[in-house]
């Protein structure tokens, strides 16, 4: 399991810009909350599965930290190269990616971009052809949680380079 740090950067980078706020020193309960909010939306979802929504709600919003810890634990576990540098293009990758992760991508996008409004029902229903209700609720769970962290790692300045397995 990958988990989110919030330790202070001190290398290099880390002057360039620098760090806002130590969350977990200044708000522990809500780290920890997180963390088992984490621990239990990814509760019955296939392990590719979760890296590649983490990653692709990463590119989304812009999150360098968290893109280079979930495609570390990614390729830590086996995922093909070729799908991760088609992953932000996922809609034109062809077969490479099957029905039931092009259904859970689409809704990464949907309940992650929410300019347009409200998660289409199509984006919706074909998400709930793929996955049963407790999935889907899980599936929805971890989509909001890597959101929730990419806000506040992008909001903290937190530079990628510092997670450790």
């Amino acid at each position: 399991m990958t988990t989110h740090t919030d330790d202070t950067r001190t290398d290099a980078r880390a002057t360039e810009v620098p760090v806002r706020l130590n969350w977990s020193q200044h708000a522990p309960e809500v780290y920890k909350a997180m963390i088992r909010l984490e621990t239990v939306a990814r509760r019955g979802l296939d392990p590719a599965l979760y890296e590649l929504v983490k990653i692709r709600a990463s590119q989304l919003n812009h999150c360098a930290f968290c893109l280079d810890m979930h495609l570390a634990s990614a390729r830590e576990n086996g995922e093909a190269e070729q799908r991760l540098d088609l992953l932000a293009a996922w809609e034109e990758a062809g077969d490479l990616f099957d029905g039931r992760e092009r259904a859970a991508l689409a809704l990464t996008e949907a309940v992650t971009v929410l300019t347009g409004g409200f998660v289409p029902d199509a984006v919706y229903e074909e998400a709930a052809a793929h996955f049963d209700d407790g999935r889907l609720a899980h599936l929805i769970g971890l989509i909001t949680v890597i959101n929730s962290w990419n806000r506040l790692m992008v909001g903290r300045r937190i530079p990628p380079g510092g997670w450790t397995p």
